[in-house]
């Protein structure tokens, strides 16, 4: 609570007195005249909701150009056109941090919002406390995208801060904000306080191995999240290990994106350890890690006895067929595996894997095996095109 309210004082405080005025204007509409005695008292219902539909429209409006008018900016047609939707969607438009600030006011009242889209908007860290106050403090908006904001350590506390006070948020997208270590702070944070949020995108951000360490302990104690994208950061060597250690102690985790981080053998050693106890797992994305196939060889040990995984993603790894019969092996000695998508993409194998795959198949028909293209053989016939030409005369 003390964050929260540090984070929203000097936001509120700025423009208070601006903002009251904006809410005065717009309740100059509440005096609407009532219908006239001789008027037809018998109209139909659905005429009477449509009536105050359109007022509520007519005051958000009003409060929303009165805000831009306070901030001296451009209003964005596009909130006008869509403010009464359930989705608003006002990706790349160039709001900027004053932008961020008129449409807060906005959204407190707004009760129609429920998906709220501001990716590729240029809030930084002052636009999204300025959307904070509204964030915590809005009982309909449920799933937010502040992707590609560049909000960075400052803009994380603000968001973190307003959703862990706002316990209707199930989904939220920071996804390429510049999100370091000390947003790591903030982020743990919600994991540990918010139990109704379900998914949460942190990809394409910068967080390391301390990053890791704090988002492994939350993640091993949270409860409620079902999905959480990790992928293009940099959780690499004791970061990987520890985050690894948090999903075995999980119990709600369904889907996990942690491509691209470069866990290596140790962090792949580690997975496989988690995914011997874990048994709510059920869609996994390692592709592109700097898996050897020793390290295959070490998750495999936990696909041996897995049997809640369902897609397991491990492409372009530098695993090579030996990695990846190692893996094929593994899941050939549980019967039991709940396995439908085994992904070896862009990884070359042999006849062998593939006299493997059909063993397999034919242990659990339910599964596909993606591997790299068919392998053209070494004596594969030329095409047509590169045949040498024989004189008219010769033989054929």
């Amino acid at each position: 609570m003390g964050i929260t309210m540090r984070v929203f004082r000097e936001e509120s405080g700025e423009n208070e007195e601006r903002e009251k005025e904006a809410a005065a204007a717009a309740g100059c509409f509440a005096g609407v005249p009532e219908a006239e005695e001789d008027s037809d008292v018998d109209s139909d219902s659905d005429l009477e909701t449509e009536g105050t539909h359109g007022l509520g429209e007519l005051v958000k409006d009003t409060l929303y150009l009165r805000s831009c008018w306070v901030h001296s900016i451009v209003p964005a047609s596009c909130f006008l056109r869509q403010g009464s939707n359930s989705e608003l969607n006002l990706r790349h438009r160039g709001l900027g941090p004053q932008g961020a600030r008129a449409l807060a006011s906005s959204l407190i009242s707004n009760p129609y919002v429920k998906q709220l889209d501001l990716r590729d908007n240029g809030l930084c860290g002052s636009g999204a406390e300025a959307l904070a106050s509204a964030l915590s403090k809005s009982s309909g908006i449920c799933d937010v995208d502040l992707s590609e904001n560049q909000l960075g350590s400052v803009g994380a506390q603000a968001i973190c801060a307003a959703l862990i006070m706002n316990p209707t948020m199930q989904k939220v997208q920071l996804a390429g904000n510049g999100l370091e270590v000390q947003a790591a702070q903030y982020l743990a944070e919600l994991l540990l306080a918010h139990t109704a949020l379900k998914s949460l995108d942190l990809s394409y951000n910068q967080l390391d191995d301390q990053a890791g360490e704090m988002l492994g302990q939350a993640l091993a104690e949270n409860t409620g999240l079902i999905e959480l994208n990790i992928g293009w950061n940099h959780l690499r060597g004791p970061g990987a290990i520890a985050f690894a250690r948090g999903l075995e102690a999980n119990i709600f985790l369904r889907v996990l994106d942690i491509s691209y981080n470069g866990f290596g053998d140790p962090g792949a050693s580690a997975v496989g350890k988690a995914l011997r106890t874990n048994n709510v797992l059920e869609e996994l994305n390692m592709s592109n890690n700097r898996i050897s196939a020793v390290g295959a060889l070490s998750l495999g040990l936990g696909l041996r006895v897995n049997q809640t995984l369902r897609s397991l993603v491990v492409s372009r790894n530098p695993m090579q067929n030996e990695g990846c019969l190692g893996v094929l092996k593994s899941v050939q000695d549980n019967p039991a595996s709940a396995l439908e998508l085994l992904d070896f993409s862009d990884i070359q194998v042999n006849r062998e894997f593939d006299d493997l795959t059909i063993s397999v198949k034919a242990i659990l028909p339910g599964l596909c095996i993606k591997a790299a293209a068919r392998r053209v053989e070494y004596k594969k016939e030329l095409l047509p095109l590169f045949r040498p030409s024989l004189p008219a005369s010769a033989p054929k």
